[in-house]
């Protein structure tokens, strides 16, 4: 739908988002707000002092209005031109596929890199140590205190 095949009397009873939106929709490009209010005000053949009057309210109007997207610097657009691209990063996506000889160098380094020592625990290690670290141990027995006391 372009403005100029609107008839006048149709316009007067439309919003002012719902002209803003008709206007983006033609010119195709990003637009300040000063700019676009004024072409609305110049469609609907309205004075100077109601642009300096319904700025603020414009404003506001193209906010709350999902239809609209304020840019940087100030300009407006249509939200629907500026769809985020959703980016899904799934881990399976992320691997690096590598060759096969790259694959035996990084086992080799991997291996070197790695002692025996730190692949496999011991368990039976902790029995490893030295009996004097026992020697000072006192055992008491609870019950044979309280009897002598």
């Amino acid at each position: 739908m372009k403005l100029s095949n609107i008839p006048k009397e149709e316009l007067e009873t439309m919003n002012y988002d719902d002209i803003a939106y008709i206007i983006l929709n033609e010119e195709k490009k990003k637009m300040k707000i000063n700019e676009l209010f004024k072409k609305v005000c110049d469609a609907l053949e309205l004075p100077e002092s109601t642009f300096e009057e319904k700025i603020a309210d414009f404003f506001e109007l193209l906010t709350t209005d999902k239809r609209f997207i304020m840019l940087e610097d100030g300009f407006w657009d249509l939200r629907e031109l500026h769809n985020p691209k959703l980016i899904i990063d799934d881990e399976e996506e992320d691997e690096t596929i590598i060759s096969e000889a790259e694959e035996d160098d990084n086992e080799e380094d991997i291996m070197e890199e790695e002692s025996v020592d730190d692949i496999f625990y011991d368990a039976d290690a902790d029995d490893d140590l030295p009996d004097d670290d026992l020697e000072d141990l006192v055992v008491i027995d609870v019950d044979d205190e309280e009897a002598n006391s």
